[in-house]
């Protein structure tokens, strides 16, 4: 997770500054949530989360004109300027209110002016917060979106999995990290990135560290995608009685909350695993999209066992 502060934000969206010295624009913020402050108006405050942003918008400022004498004034902003609050943004250009400029000025809180409409300020900072902000977990392991699904490759070291990989690029897929994936929560979604210091860059035991980009083309890498299926590749095992038809329940990860679907897939040589992986993507493909083929396979079995059986009962009659 990344430190934000209010100057962050400030210089990210050319935000005027109204109030605020260098220190008070270091103020951190730590929530992707603002808060537009009716009830603390209206001279509410239980429940307020005091650690949001605080945007002041048209309606904010038309009853704060219409409606508040000096006294709810001060009350209501010597609260919104409290210690915990990083910031007041007064959108839409409208004007900061003078008490409010007056008691952020006397307690050096920042107060900003924002040109844009009230919901695109929200939109645009909620979203910038929230990646900035995102709860994130490293792990072992290849990235690699293919047919436009991001799909996580894990399993022990010694299964082959950057050179499985490696065919997947080959054919035509997008490299996102190898051997360590950094793994964000980004607006309910798995996002997954590379570490800069080795984007773009994989490790083949016995040849070393390769450039990717270099060799395969600029279109055989990806900064980033979202991560909607983990495949396990495990050593094939005779004792381990494997599906065979993929009727089983369906197995999940859940990675920072959030549940992806998990296939395991055995590995042995001369299996052709890059082939292999691409019909187990086509076929979450269908997955998502409605077509379970083992379903689909096993009401075909048992329609026919059902018919099997009637004629076998017409027979005897």
């Amino acid at each position: 997770m990344s430190e934000v502060t209010v100057r962050d934000i400030a210089e990210k969206f050319a935000w005027e500054i109204v109030s605020g010295d260098a220190a008070a624009l270091q103020r951190p913020v730590t929530l992707a949530d603002t808060n537009r402050p009716g009830l603390e108006l209206a001279g509410y405050f239980p429940g307020t989360q005091v650690k949001r942003l605080v945007v002041l918008g048209d309606k904010e400022i038309g009853y704060i004109e219409s409606e508040m004498d000096e006294i709810s004034q001060r009350r209501a902003f010597e609260y919104l300027t409290g210690p915990k609050t990083p910031a007041i943004v007064v959108t839409n250009g409208n004007p900061c209110p003078p008490i409010l400029k007056e008691i952020a000025k006397r307690k050096n809180f920042p107060i900003c002016m924002a040109d844009n409409k009230t919901s695109h300020v929200i939109v645009n900072v909620t979203n910038y917060l929230d990646e900035l902000l995102a709860e994130s977990v490293i792990l072992h392991g290849e990235l690699i979106r293919l047919y436009g699904v991001g799909v996580l490759i894990t399993g022990k070291s010694g299964t082959g999995k950057s050179e499985i990989v490696l065919e997947l690029i080959q054919r035509g897929h997008q490299l996102v990290a190898d051997d360590r994936v950094d793994i964000y929560r980004i607006h309910n979604q798995l996002v997954g990135r590379p570490t800069p210091m080795i984007e773009g860059f994989m490790e083949l035991r016995g040849v070393g560290i390769i450039d990717v980009e270099k060799m395969y083309g600029v279109a055989s890498i990806t900064h980033q995608t979202n991560i909607d299926l983990e495949i396990v590749l495990e050593p094939f095992k005779s004792s381990v009685d494997y599906d065979r038809v993929g009727i089983e329940e369906k197995e999940y990860s859940e990675i920072l909350g959030i549940r992806i679907l998990k296939m395991r897939i055995p590995v042995s040589a001369g299996r052709p695993m890059s082939t292999i992986i691409e019909t187990a993507v086509a076929n979450y493909l269908l997955l998502i999209q409605g077509t379970d083929s083992a379903k689909e396979f096993e009401e075909r079995v048992l329609s026919e066992i059902a018919h099997n059986r009637v004629e076998a009962l017409e027979n005897k009659e």
